[in-house]
């Protein structure tokens, strides 16, 4: 690898690393204990509720975090991240060699691995899913579906001109060369995420993926997405029941070790107060995105609670496909109408941090000298007046937000939207609320049409790179946004590429100053998820990413 990606990756894993609950001891292979050991004491199977059903079984057409959670379980990618911090490891690639200009990355491959399936891991598989990617057409190749690859390697086969990606070699059984048209700076840390993952090319032909149906506001899924999911992890597909339950099974041919887990049984449950109801019951082993007024009472009741650190950022976009928002002084206003601290004291979870930027802190390129519209009704108050909005005339705005789900950066949305929604009717705002479902009405609406306002959303970083947040925004015109800056795409097409670390930290710092002088929308914080789990949970790898496979759960008797 370049020694400069070297350092760059290393800086982060001190800033992410997880102060408690990291994994205190290895798990180990089922029945390996000579006397059944501990193991046989064990309740293996783990019941998990999700905060909504996984999108689909294919993480390649998917971009949110419950699909994610379920896809570490049954697949793996060639790259994956050190325990409890953001930055890249091997996985399925032993190691990588990167040429000095960025555009060739050779992977040595794991050998002796095999898919859900039974057919061989090979080069030969990684290159036939490079070439899955970059040969979608049609809905596939859609924004809506495939989201990652659209924002990261951007262009196909039919309209190669922008596409970063060029081909991929079989070097031998166990080598295989990506060769890139363009420097992309973070690709190798974006092959961490689940949508690259390593998956079975005889069943992703047998069950036809790639032949998605529907419309891009309604996609239909494809046999191999709702039933013949095969990949390389611990954990392999076993049944599913939308709305009910998914249940996996340990996968007895793994590569790697087994931990205690027989069974994984997600089960759907969309509201927070009913999750937490289920661990008091022991109906349920664990769940994710606890309320900021339960994580007290759980632990004091002798649950076990894990707090990642923060790598999320919650946002109010602002569309400009919406005349009145293409007013830079409007955005000035809204900006300033809204109380960061307020909302965080009032809804998000302890360990909240407030964000001046679209990146945290620790991400290269934050930049402590932006404008920052700090809390000032008054001067918002006058800014709407400046843009001819007054009592007798009031800007009135659509308010998008979801209902009945949690997500990492924002686990009470109807919460959230009380209290800003007040904030911007204090300055003289009008507020029309309008609500969807998350699964799947409310992303496909805000990343996949013009028809909103301005809407909640949030990000949980994938990876510790800048492109990761400021590029999956703004890299290009997409419909959340609703906006072209050709000068902020270019910044950010250059900085993508830079393999010198200085260089590309002074620009993205430019950029971070750009982005918040353009007032695509207001930064509003950095939420610290927290999870609870049974007393019987010894240990959970909590991963700033969300990469947390369930093989290395550590539970007692």
């Amino acid at each position: 690898m370049l020694q400069s990606s070297t350092r760059r990756w290393a800086s982060g894993a001190a800033m992410f690393a997880i102060g408690a609950m990291v994994l205190t001891a290895c798990a180990s292979e089922r029945g390996s204990d000579d006397d059944g050991g501990a193991d046989a004491d064990v309740d293996g199977t783990f019941v998990f509720a999700s905060a909504s059903d996984p999108d689909g079984l294919d993480p390649a057409f998917a971009q949110d975090g419950e699909t994610f959670r379920v896809s570490r379980q049954i697949f793996e990618g060639l790259v994956g991240t050190e325990p409890g911090t953001a930055d890249p490891a091997p996985l399925l690639a032993e190691s990588w060699e990167s040429s000095e200009d960025g555009l060739t990355h050779t992977f040595m491959l794991k050998d002796g691995v095999t898919f859900h399936d039974g057919t061989e891991f090979n080069a030969e598989a990684v290159c036939f899913n490079f070439d899955r990617w970059y040969n979608w057409t049609g809905l596939a190749a859609s924004e809506s579906m495939g989201y990652y690859y659209n924002k990261l390697f951007r262009g196909y086969a039919d309209s190669p001109d922008a596409a970063v990606y060029d081909s991929c070699s079989v070097d031998d059984e166990l080598t295989a060369t990506v060769t890139l048209a363009q420097p992309f700076a973070g690709f190798i840390p974006a092959l961490s995420l689940p949508a690259f993952s390593m998956q079975s090319p005889a069943a992703l032909e047998e069950y036809a993926a790639d032949e998605v149906g529907g419309t891009a506001e309604a996609p239909a899924l494809t046999e191999y997405a709702t039933g013949h999911p095969s990949g390389t992890g611990p954990f392999q597909f076993e049944s599913w029941s939308p709305g009910e339950e998914l249940t996996l099974t340990a996968f007895d041919d793994y590569w790697g070790e087994l931990g205690q887990i027989d069974e994984i049984i997600f089960r759907p449950i969309d509201d927070p107060t009913a999750r937490r109801q289920a661990l008091e019951s022991g109906s349920i082993d664990g769940f994710d995105l606890v309320g900021p007024a339960d994580a007290a009472a759980l632990e004091e009741d002798g649950f076990t609670m894990v707090s990642r650190p923060p790598f999320t950022i919650l946002y109010l976009a602002f569309n400009q496909a919406v005349e009145e928002l293409q007013d830079p002084t409007v955005r000035e206003a809204l900006s300033y109408a809204i109380d960061k601290d307020a909302l965080i004291s009032q809804v998000l979870p302890e360990g909240t941090e407030k964000a001046t930027q679209f990146v945290p802190e620790g991400v290269n390129g934050w930049n402590a000298d932006v404008p920052t519209y700090d809390y000032d009704p008054e001067r918002a108050r006058e800014l709407l007046a400046e843009a001819g909005y007054d009592e007798s005339n009031p800007l009135t705005l659509d308010f998008n937000y979801p209902v009945n789900i949690s997500r990492p950066y924002m686990p009470t949305p109807e919460e959230t939207f009380t209290v800003l929604s007040t904030q911007l009717s204090e300055v003289g705002v009008e507020i029309n609320p309008i609500t969807d479902a998350w699964n799947p009405d409310y992303l496909d609406k805000i990343t996949g049409t013009e028809d909103h306002g301005i809407h909640l959303l949030g990000w949980t970083g994938d990876y510790n790179d800048t492109d990761n947040f400021l590029g999956v925004f703004f890299g290009g015109p997409s419909a959340e946004w609703g906006f072209d800056n050709p000068e902020l795409f270019a910044a950010l097409d250059e900085a993508r590429g830079l393999s010198n670390l200085e260089e590309q930290t002074a620009l993205y710092e430019e950029i971070n100053l750009m982005v918040a002088e353009f007032i695509p929308g207001v930064p509003l914080a950095h939420p610290a998820p927290t999870l609870a789990f049974a007393p019987r949970v010894e240990s959970y790898p909590a991963s700033p990413v969300n990469d947390e496979v369930f093989n290395e759960i550590v539970l007692t008797e």
